[in-house]
């Protein structure tokens, strides 16, 4: 049975539609929400980037997920909104409070810039207005062999006619491009009405032209893969697996088996 996410669930100082949110979310089946903190970034000014509130005063008990015996697990994101890429705060201490870190490109230059240098785990697709450049093929790739996600939220394609052709046309650019890959589908969503079922949302992945199983990864395994991306970015570092190769595993068994005077003796360097 498939793990459901919506990482993007927008952050309100109004406690009860906080919670009614997420008690949502977790009645439509999701496992796993991000409240989603938005700051953004301003030139020639210096900004202190806010703490998320802790969980555990926002809910004294987890509300329990749709069909599953365990309560929905409730994670906190940062989401940066620059037009200039020389506004990123390079390791501000203010990330360690947060379990994912996004970043909402308005310009080409800081796309660019998310895509092959920052470290992060989302780049947000503009969905309320026309693109504002044209997606190129090489800082797509770049992002995707980072491991870094491209998110396209549906949100505001229900409160606006208007939105929602923003909404298909910039995502069906990103399609194009990037071929599905590495993309989840969120909600962005402000008030529990706005959020839709995991099975409605692969439907409107197909809509935005991923394919059957991408639509249904973006919403699951392509998630999964965001959040452990971002465990590894706060530990600063995975870990690295070393194994020999046949070749040397066979060269080992031999040295050891020839009598001394016949071994191999370790080149110099």
């Amino acid at each position: 049975m498939s793990v459901f996410m919506d990482l993007n669930v927008m952050y309100s100082s109004n406690i009860k539609q906080l919670q009614s949110l997420v008690e949502t979310a977790a009645h439509l089946g999701y496992s796993t929400v991000a409240i989603n903190y938005v700051f953004e970034l301003v030139a020639k000014k210096k900004q202190e980037i806010p703490s998320p509130k802790p969980i555990n005063e926002i809910f004294d008990k987890l509300p329990m997920v749709q069909g599953r015996s365990r309560p929905i697990r409730v994670l906190n994101r940062l989401t940066l909104v620059m037009s200039d890429a020389s506004h990123y705060p390079t390791n501000s201490p203010a990330f360690r409070f947060f379990d994912l870190i996004a970043l909402h490109s308005s310009s080409e230059k800081v796309f660019h810039a998310a895509c092959t240098l920052y470290d992060i785990d989302i780049i947000c697709i503009p969905v309320t207005e026309k693109l504002p450049f044209f997606f190129k093929r090489a800082p797509i790739n770049a992002a995707i062999e980072r491991g870094v996600a491209f998110e396209v939220s549906y949100a505001a394609a229900i409160r606006d006619s208007t939105m929602r052709r923003y909404t298909i046309a910039n995502a069906v650019c990103l399609m194009e491009s990037c071929k599905g890959k590495n993309v989840i589908l969120s909600s962005a969503a402000d008030k529990s009405w706005e959020l839709r079922g995991p099975y409605d949302i692969a439907n409107l992945g197909l809509l935005f032209g991923l394919s059957n199983r991408d639509a249904k990864e973006s919403i699951s395994s392509t998630c999964r893969s965001v959040l452990l991306r971002a465990e590894t970015r706060s530990t600063a570092s995975g870990i690295v697996h070393t194994w020999k190769t046949q070749q040397e595993a066979l060269q080992d068994s031999a040295d050891s088996e020839a009598p001394a005077a016949k071994r191999m003796k370790p080149s110099d360097s």
